[in-house]
C-alpha cells in the first residue's frame, strides 16, 4: 500500500483540481454560450463593457446595439455579457 500512496495523492489532487477549477469553468462557457444563441431583435441586452442596448439586428459573428436615438453600435456576440430579463419603463 506504500507505493500506492503517492499515486493516489495525485490522483486525489487532479479530481479537486477538476472539481473546484475546470467543471466551473465549462459550465460558465456553457452559460455564455447559451445566452449569445438567444440573442435576437428587440431583446435589451448588457455587454461585458458595462454598455445597456436594444438588439435591432443579429449577424454571423455581430449584432447591431442600439444605445440612444439615433445611435447604434455594432458589436461582437461574445461582448454580451448578459440578458436583461427586467424592462425598466
Amino acid at each position: 500500500m506504500e507505493k500506492y500512496g503517492g499515486i493516489l495523492y495525485i490522483v486525489a489532487m487532479i479530481a479537486i483540481f477538476y472539481f473546484i477549477i475546470l467543471r466551473p469553468q465549462k459550465q460558465r462557457q456553457k452559460q455564455h454560450q447559451d445566452t449569445i444563441n438567444e440573442l435576437k431583435p428587440n431583446v435589451s441586452v448588457t455587454t461585458i463593457g458595462g454598455m445597456l442596448g436594444k438588439v435591432v439586428k443579429v449577424k454571423d459573428n455581430t449584432i447591431i446595439l442600439n444605445v440612444a436615438d439615433n445611435v447604434d453600435l455594432e458589436v461582437l456576440k461574445s461582448a454580451v455579457a448578459y440578458i436583461n430579463k427586467e424592462e425598466k419603463k
